[in-house]
C-alpha cells in the first residue's frame, strides 16, 4: 500500500455523549432550563478520528460498540465523516457508555458525568487479527493497559521486518489518574500526558511535568504535554523543550473534546513528516479554533485560517 493511502487508527473508547448547553452551572438539587441539548458521539479515540477525517486523513476507528438504537446513530454518525469502522467490534447485549456533559456558555467549561457499565474493550487477542500494513500511524487512548502493551508490542513484530520508512508509529495518552496506565509510558513513540496527570505527580507546569517525566518514555520517544489556556510543551531526545502558545476564540464556546482535538493536529502534522515544533503549534491551533463553536462540523475551514 502506498504511503499516502495508509491510515491513521484511532483504538479506544466510543460512547454516546448527551449534551446540555447551559448558561450557568446548576445548583444543587434545582430545576434549571437547558438552552439546548443534542446527542454527540463521544469518546477520546472517536474524537479524534472525527478531527482526523475533517483535517483530510484517512482514519479508521478500533473498539467495542453496543446494539440498539444509540449503536445506529454511532455507526452513521462514524458513515458521515468517512471513518473506517472495518475493526469495531459488536456487543449486541451490552449498555451503551454514555456520557451526560454539562456545558457552560458562559465560561466555556465542560462538566461530563460518564458510564460505562459492561462493553468490553479491545483486547490483544482482536488486535492480533487485524492486518497492519493499512496503517501509518496508531494512537491508543490510554485504558486496558496491559492489554495495549500487548498491542503495541504486536506493532513492534511487524516493524521489526521492514525499513525505517515503512514502520507504523505508535502514540500513546496518558489522560486519567490511574496507576495502572502509567506502564503505557515507556511504550509510545510519541507520548501525551494530561494535565491532570501531570499535577498528580506534583508538577505545577508543561515544562516541569516534561523534564520530571520524560525518564518514563523510552529512548528515542517524543512526550507532549498540553497545559489548556497556556499552550503545550513538547520534549524530544535532544533534550530541548518546544513550547507553543493557545490560541483562544475570540468568545470561548465549547472545549469539550479540545484535547482530542490537539491530538489529532499533533499527530497529523507529524504523520506527514512534519517537525516538533508546527506539530505542536497546529494542534494548539486547531484546538482553539474547536473552542469557538459546538461539535467539530467547522474545524477543517476555521483551522485553515
Amino acid at each position: 500500500m502506498e504511503e499516502q493511502e495508509k491510515k491513521i487508527l484511532c483504538v479506544g473508547l466510543v460512547c454516546l455523549d448527551i449534551i446540555n448547553v447551559v448558561d450557568k452551572y446548576p445548583e444543587e438539587d434545582t430545576d434549571s432550563r437547558c438552552l439546548s441539548q443534542r446527542w454527540q458521539r463521544g469518546g477520546n479515540a472517536s474524537n479524534s478520528c472525527t478531527v482526523l477525517s475533517l483535517l483530510g486523513a484517512p482514519s479508521a476507528f478500533m473498539g467495542a460498540l453496543c446494539g440498539g438504537p444509540v449503536a445506529d446513530f454511532i455507526l452513521e454518525d462514524f458513515q458521515k465523516f468517512h471513518i473506517d469502522v472495518s475493526l469495531m467490534s459488536e456487543h449486541a447485549q451490552c449498555v451503551p457508555p454514555t456520557s451526560v456533559v454539562i456545558a457552560n456558555i458562559t465560561t466555556g467549561s465542560r462538566t461530563i458525568l460518564h458510564m460505562n457499565r459492561n462493553l468490553p474493550e479491545v483486547t490483544a487477542e482482536d488486535f492480533s487479527k487485524v492486518d497492519l500494513c493499512q496503517f501509518k500511524w496508531i494512537h491508543f487512548e490510554g485504558r486496558n493497559a496491559e492489554d495495549q502493551v500487548k498491542m503495541i508490542q504486536q506493532v513492534g513484530l511487524h516493524n521489526s521486518s521492514l525499513p525505517q520508512k515503512q514502520r507504523i508509529t505508535v502514540s500513546v495518552e496518558v489522560e486519567k489518574i490511574r496507576e495502572p496506565l502509567y506502564q503505557l509510558f515507556p511504550h509510545g513513540d510519541v507520548v501525551f500526558v494530561s494535565k491532570d496527570v501531570a499535577r498528580h505527580f506534583g508538577f505545577l507546569s508543561a515544562e516541569a511535568a516534561l523534564r520530571g517525566l520524560y525518564g518514563r518514555v523510552r529512548q528515542g520517544a517524543v512526550l507532549i504535554c498540553a497545559w489548556g489556556e497556556k499552550g503545550a510543551d513538547a520534549l524530544g531526545p535532544d533534550g530541548s523543550v518546544v513550547h507553543s502558545d493557545a490560541f483562544p476564540p475570540e468568545t470561548l464556546v465549547d472545549t469539550l473534546g479540545a484535547g482530542d482535538t490537539f491530538n489529532s493536529g499533533v499527530i497529523l502534522t507529524l504523520s506527514n513528516g512534519g517537525g516538533l515544533q508546527d506539530a505542536l503549534t497546529f494542534g494548539c491551533r486547531v484546538a482553539g479554533r474547536k473552542c469557538g463553536f459546538h461539535g467539530y462540523d467547522g474545524i477543517a475551514e476555521n483551522s485553515a485560517n
